[in-house]
């Protein structure tokens, strides 16, 4: 298929500096849990994106000396020889593919906890950090100023010896350039505080430092947070941003703008629970109106026409993109190619960015399964291994796990015959995508859908079947295929069992009329009362989202939490504007309590903590802590258990228990996974389908393959000698 020419725009090389950019797609700097600590994931992730078509890759952000710090998660470095070595593998992978590589060089001051290094890091003024804990800064002197300023040049050196073609002076999220120049953080009286001139002093100083230092070899990027959404307490986009990019323009090549913290980050990687693509562009839209240099700006961008139409209409030069460029790295390519359908649409659900806050790499992507996985397991997002038997392939379950099973196992050519009680593919997708804000989670089914239906086109012997009656043990076993994947889902649990008390609740039963799970309220058969009262042991969206669609429907809702409400969303970034939201819209939250019993019209909870700190053993069968006195009752018209999941397992183990008949039947063997095998993130039950059918032919499919790991060996020198090289399944 050809190009739009609506699209044609997007393809236009643009002149940053010294270098030029071969379009308008950028992946700007995201973390993805590399690091400089292994080179071979830094590499293959980053450089995957410059086959798919993205003229310029960044680094995540890259810590410029040990005061910067950010253990327990993982930023790249650029603190030594090693990690110049470390780093060149990324850049010369990138570079084989005809994109430019770029490094956010990356200070931090409070906001870098340095737990590692046990360092101490230097400010504008002193303060401790409202994003880490108990991390104050020094307030730099003279002198100080001059050492940092110098880190960075001593850090742009290095990254040009890395082959860097874009080399950033970091001030969004709050870290120390913008720390200068906002007054949230700079209490100076110096010349490096008060008027705006003097807060811009230590940027517009290190930019010309570093420009001076790498000449032409390197493009010069800042990456600035033109308004902090702090009011005039902070950096205000028509006051002191526009301001600040008149006097800095003439040291810089390329702008990079957004909008926000550190703190509440979620403004600018904004979640589509509360933000479309493009919500940045109000923002972004004033400083090209000042600046002569070309402007780029993040925003979720997904469709090419939003894309064409925010650079058309004179917002910005190029699109920037952190992670619709993890969940589709050929999103450039599939746009030039006019195959705008076979482009996985990011879903803003910000698991990717989860497992960077956590702490562990690698991250993750709910829409790509291969993102993390092209070193370690080898796995290409577009090509796949032919398949390596003439095996037919039975999947029952059409969700996230069993539809990515189905979809890969075609597209490496076996028949396949995907099946589902359902209308619809899409399994749990389809009833969470109607929840408040989540309506984009719908694209992870869409894509599936979309590209099985595709291939079925293409292998006239493979099947969907949907809306057919459960299959049972006897349909599977008499089915006639070589394999068996089951991916039947989990249910959320009836009796209110949970991670609390591991028992159900005396009283509770779903099959009452006055006790709903989430899949009752989805269904619609029962009837919701006026006063809901809402049991919640999840961390994670269902217990908030379903408040939110009842509150939004009109009833009076009270969320009983055993757990920290939505704690998993901290690292989604969904959770200060969740709570805002509950706040406004009068849901009460009950926090740290939990639930002895029910009867219709009331519950009777507890403080989970409330037993008594002092303990003593008391002999057998007698609790070491005093009796909870904390009982008490809250009524209701209706209660809604959002307790625990429960894995749908019922057919597996059926097949299981009659494994002696599989021969018989020309089964060579039965497989769970996804929900069916343990409730797990759609982003996770899709990697199991995903894996599964890479690793089809092994003699255990139920189990993963070794994946290859990026170790220090005991014993082996710091920077071992080999070539390096990227292989992918083929």
């Amino acid at each position: 298929m050809a190009r739009d020419p609506k699209h044609d725009i997007l393809f236009e090389p643009i002149k940053i500096g010294p270098k030029v950019l071969r379009n308008r797609f950028y992946q700007v700097p995201h973390c993805n849990g590399a690091g400089s600590d292994r080179p071979g994931f830094q590499a293959a992730n980053r450089s995957i994106k410059a086959e798919g078509g993205w003229a310029g890759i960044c680094t995540e952000y890259c810590s410029i000396h040990p005061e910067s710090d950010d253990c327990h998660r993982l930023s790249a470095r650029l603190w030594d020889e090693g990690d110049i070595r470390n780093l060149r593998a990324m850049t010369d992978h990138i570079h084989k593919h005809g994109a430019l590589a770029g490094v956010e060089m990356w200070y931090g001051a409070a906001h870098a906890p340095c737990m590692e290094s046990r360092c101490t890091s230097y400010g504008p003024s002193q303060f401790n950090s409202e994003f880490e804990n108990l991390t104050y800064c020094k307030e730099a002197d003279q002198d100080d100023i001059n050492r940092l300023e110098q880190m960075y040049v001593d850090a742009a050196l290095r990254a040009r010896d890395a082959g860097f073609d874009i080399v950033y002076v970091y001030g969004a999220h709050s870290y120390l350039p913008l720390q200068f120049l906002s007054p949230y953080y700079n209490k100076r009286t110096d010349k490096y505080g008060g008027s705006l001139e003097n807060r811009a002093r230590f940027w517009v100083e290190t930019l010309e430092k570093v420009r001076k230092a790498v000449g032409n070899d390197c493009a010069i990027a800042t990456r600035f947070a033109v308004d902090t959404l702090y009011g005039d307490a902070g950096v205000e986009v028509e006051v002191d941003g526009i301001k600040f990019v008149e006097l800095a323009d003439p040291f810089v090549d390329l702008w990079d703008v957004n909008v926000g913290d550190i703190a509440e980050w979620g403004e600018d990687a904004g979640p589509s629970r509360f933000y479309r693509q493009g919500h940045q562009i109000p923002w972004q839209q004033h400083i090209k109106r000042v600046s002569k240099k070309p402007v780029l700006g993040v925003g979720r961008f997904t469709d090419a026409e939003k894309m064409a139409e925010v650079i058309r209409n004179g917002h910005l030069d190029i699109i920037g993109a952190a992670r619709p460029s993890i969940s589709d790295p050929f999103l450039p390519q599939k746009i030039n190619e006019g195959r705008i359908d076979d482009i996985r649409v990011c879903i803003g659900c910000n698991v990717c960015i989860s497992r960077w806050e956590i702490g562990g790499p690698p991250f993750i992507c709910t829409q790509n399964a291969t993102a993390g996985e092209e070193y370690r397991r080898g796995w290409h997002p577009e090509k796949f291994p032919k398949k390596g038997s003439d095996d037919s392939i039975l999947v029952v379950g059409a969700g996230p796990a069993g539809g990515e099973a189905a979809r890969v196992l075609m597209e490496r050519g076996y028949t396949v015959h995907l099946v589902d009680s359902a209308e619809k593919i899409g399994g749990c997708v389809n009833a969470i995508a109607t929840l408040p804000g989540l309506g984009e989670w719908g694209y992870h089914r869409d894509y599936r859908e979309t590209q099985l239906n595709k291939l079925v086109k293409k292998n006239k012997d493979s099947q969907i079947a949907l809306g057919r009656k459960p299959m049972t043990v006897d349909d599977c076993l008499n089915y006639g295929a070589d394999k068996i994947i089951v991916a039947t889902g989990a249910d959320w649990r009836a009796d209110g069992t949970s991670g609390l008390t591991h028992e159900p609740i005396p009283g509770v039963d779903a099959g009452l009329d006055w006790c709903v799970t989430p899949e009752q309220i989805f269904e619609g058969k029962k009837k919701i009362g006026k006063r809901v009262v809402l049991l919640n042991c999840d961390c994670y969206f269902m217990a908030p989202s379903l408040a939110q669609r009842l509150r939004t429907a009109g009833h009076d809702v009270t969320i009983v939490s055993g757990v920290e409400l939505a704690r998993y969303m901290h690292f989604t970034l969904e959770s200060p504007n969740l709570h805002r939201w509950l706040h406004n819209n009068h849901v009460e939250l009950i926090g740290g309590a939990w639930a002895a019993r029910a009867e219709k019209g009331r519950v009777e909870i507890y403080d989970v903590l409330g037993d008594g700190w002092e303990r003593q053993y008391r002999g057998p069968g007698k609790l070491p802590r005093a009796e909870n006195k904390s009982h008490r009752w809250l009524e209701f018209d209706t209660l809604v258990l959002v307790t625990g999941r429960q894995s749908r397992v019922a057919l597996y183990r059926g097949l299981k228990a009659r494994a002696s008949e599989w021969a018989g039947k020309g089964i060579k063997g039965v497989y769970v996974i996804g929900d069916a095998w343990a409730p797990k993130l759609i982003a996770d039950a899709t990697f199991d389908g995903h894996r599964i059918a890479r690793e089809i032919e092994e003699k255990d499919p139920q189990h993963p393959k070794p994946y290859r790991r990026e170790v220090a060996v005991w014993g082996a020198p710091h920077m071992p000698g080999g070539k390096f090289e990227i292989e992918y399944q083929q």
